[in-house]
């Protein structure tokens, strides 16, 4: 069952890079990212309120949140902190570059995570997962060669090294989500590091307006609400996969990164960017690792 909401969330996350692309046109990094967090602990805070008020509106289901000590509470912020850093590297990085650059290489992120497993968790893969990581390592060298036929150039773009950062941490995010998971609820996690993403980011926003004497730009785009729902939905489907004790951090980070397929998709359809056939190649490898990568976990 957990490899079944492992490809749920990532269908749902590529959705969610199609709706952060299109939120980002018009509008600066920190703005988007504020409503996304405000709209994510909206989204979850009758969970909250549910168990503060001692209503237990959702007693005994899946959604009932419990209080939490100090330390479960400073685990889940160390995680929003984790989590945020990543994003704000993801957000500049899409905002500038095409959707079918920043894709493919979000989809590497699960190779960081693999080293991770093996060293801390001990995780081993069998020879059917092995061949899928090697062929996203391989994707990676492609999809710089098809990266130069647009004037990126992968070792002097300030904007792949936000990409890069944005992947290291979200690798650091995942290996801490398989720690974290095997002492804390799924939902109560998700609702409170929305709660204080949100803080942390609203933090944020007020010290850089401060800073540059003037608010940040702000287009309107349904884009934006549609950013939290997607990502919490995705989020909420990864959170459950990791908390099953069967489930591979290594496995469930690379399934999730065949996101890319939608995004790649959209990318074309949507946003009309070019050189597909090179990034082509480069999907299809990614798409057969994660079929290797099923065919190992059963």
């Amino acid at each position: 069952m957990w490899i079944v909401l492992a490809f749920v969330s990532a269908a749902l996350l590529g959705f969610y890079d199609v709706a952060k692309k299109q939120a980002l046109r018009n509008n600066a990094v920190p703005v988007v990212l504020l409503l996304n967090t405000l709209f994510s602990t909206i989204l979850f805070s009758p969970f909250i309120i549910s168990t503060a008020s001692g209503a237990g509106w959702f007693k005994g289901t899946m959604f009932e949140v419990a209080q939490g000590s100090w330390h479960d509470h400073l685990l889940v912020v160390i995680k929003s902190a984790i989590v945020l850093s990543s994003w704000i590297f993801g957000y500049i990085g899409i905002k500038h570059l095409p959707i079918t650059i920043v894709g493919p290489i979000n989809a590497t992120r699960p190779v960081l995570v693999l080293l991770g497993a093996l060293l801390i968790f001990g995780e081993r893969l069998n020879g059917m997962q092995w061949i899928g990581v090697s062929l996203a390592i391989v994707s990676v060298f492609l999809l710089s060669r098809a990266g130069r036929k647009e004037g990126i150039d992968f070792k002097h773009n300030k904007w792949i090294y936000s990409i890069a950062a944005a992947a290291v941490m979200g690798a650091v995010s995942g290996l801490y989500d398989r720690y974290i998971m095997r002492e804390l609820e799924p939902v109560f996690v998700q609702s409170w590091y929305n709660l204080y993403q949100f803080l942390m980011m609203g933090a944020a926003v007020v010290v850089l307006r401060a800073v540059q004497g003037r608010g940040v730009a702000f287009h309107w785009s349904w884009a934006i609400p549609m950013i939290s729902i997607l990502l919490s939905a995705a989020d909420l489907a990864y959170l459950v996969a990791l908390s099953n004790e069967d489930a591979m951090i290594s496995v469930v980070s690379m399934v999730r990164r065949s996101s890319v397929v939608v995004s790649f998709l959209c990318g074309a359809m949507l946003f009309k960017e070019g050189n597909l056939r090179a990034k082509a190649l480069d999907l299809l490898l990614i798409l057969i690792g994660m079929v290797f990568l099923y065919l190992g976990t059963r």
